[in-house]
Parts: structure tokens; C-alpha cells; sequence
């Protein structure tokens, strides 16, 4: 099963989700918050694989609560999944950044929540391909070079190869036909490149393609 946080400060909302999850997809809500003060204490309680996280809370926002979760060590395989209302806005821009696996609207259909919340938890990122291409478009446009281009002296030529086709958006299917390589050795790379620059996921991974400037604004395919 699944286990699953609920940070929504609206109990009709979380009451929904609530329905929604425990009616399949092998989801089990373990708790349900109104802020996200509470959903960092109950994270380091209960330890489970994803914090469904709503923005905009009291006492702290989901923003700060996503960065205190996934700054700490103990918490590395608990997965934030954002609720938001839009597809591209400045707080999914700011969620990523803090250490988000991904977004979801609030208006998905009921199976591409469930769906979400399980790619999460078995630790891709959501991000959708065609919502990844217009999304990293427009983090690029605002984003700077804030890391030494020296922090990827670790990866292989190969694995900065790859590195670069995921800020572009490609799937690892996608990948894998780029390169002329199987499925399995695209994921590999993608999965070192991850353990070497030390990045939760593979939206950690995008940003961090940017943030480096391995690459910019323009160089999308």
C-alpha cells in the first residue's frame, strides 16, 4: 500500500481526496492536516512515500514545508506531490525548486490523481512530457546560472547527455531512441546521474540542468 498525507487546509477538500484515494489504487491515507507546519511534524512521524501538498496554507505554507521535507536527510524517501490550481504559475516554479516530485491539478480526473501519486511514490517525478516541455521553457526564461558548471565534473559524457534530454522534456523512451540504447540503459543513466549529483528525482535533476547551465533558454528540441 501506498501511504499517503493529505495537507489541504480546507476539510472538504481533504475529505474528497480522502473518498477518492481509499476507493483504490492501493492508496492508504494515513493522515489528513490544515497547514503545513503540521504536514512537516507528521512526515517525520509517519514516514510515508508522498505528502499530497496544497500551496497556500496557514501557520506555513506548502512551499516552506516542502523545502523543510525535503531538506532533511531522514526524510529522503518521502515524495511531495503539489495540488495546485494551475498548470504554470510561480508557486509550482517555487515547489520544484524546494525539492517537489511534481504537480497535480486539483481538477484531474480521479485516475490521473491516483496515477500521479503512484509514479511518485515508486520515485519518478510528475511531469508530464508535454507539461514538462512548456514548463522547463518557462523556468528557463526566468532561471539563472546559480551553480558552478563544476558540479557536474562527476557524470560520464554520457550521463550529461542524458541529463540534457530530460531538461528538454524527452520520456526515457524517448531517450532511449535518441541514443540508440535500450529502455533499461536509459534509466540507468538517468538513475546514476541522480545518485551522483544527489538530487531527489528527475525534477531535481531538470532544475539542476538549468541552475548549472548546462542548459539555457533556446536550446529546447
Amino acid at each position: 500500500m501506498i501511504r499517503v498525507v493529505l495537507a489541504d487546509d480546507q476539510a472538504l477538500m481533504r475529505a474528497g481526496l480522502r473518498a477518492l484515494l481509499q476507493d483504490g489504487g492501493g492508496i492508504d491515507v494515513v493522515a489528513e492536516v490544515g497547514d503545513g507546519e503540521a504536514a512537516v511534524r507528521t512526515a517525520a512521524e509517519l514516514r510515508p512515500h508522498v505528502v499530497l501538498m496544497d500551496v497556500r496554507m496557514p501557520v506555513m505554507d506548502g512551499l516552506e514545508a516542502t523545502r523543510r521535507i525535503a531538506a532533511d536527510p531522514r526524510l529522503d524517501a518521502v515524495k511531495v506531490l503539489i495540488l495546485t490550481t494551475f498548470e504554470i504559475d510561480e508557486y509550482v516554479f517555487d515547489a520544484l525548486r524546494a525539492g517537489a516530485s511534481g504537480f497535480v491539478l486539483k481538477d484531474n480526473e480521479p485516475d490521473d490523481l491516483i496515477r500521479a501519486i503512484q509514479v511518485v511514490a515508486a520515485g519518478d517525478s510528475m511531469l508530464a512530457p508535454s507539461v514538462t516541455r512548456r514548463l522547463v521553457e518557462e523556468f528557463a526564461s526566468r532561471a539563472k546560472v546559480s551553480r558552478p558548471a563544476e558540479a557536474l565534473t562527476a557524470l560520464t559524457d554520457r550521463e550529461r547527455q542524458v541529463m540534457l534530454l530530460a531538461a528538454q522534456g524527452l520520456t526515457n523512451d524517448e531517450i532511449a531512441a535518441r541514443l540508440f540504447v535500450s529502455l533499461a540503459t536509459a534509466k540507468t543513466h538517468i538513475s546514476r546521474a541522480m545518485t551522483k549529483l544527489r538530487v531527489r528525482d528527475r525534477a531535481q535533476l531538470v532544475i539542476m540542468a538549468y541552475e548549472t547551465g548546462l542548459i539555457r533558454p533556446g536550446w529546447m528540441t
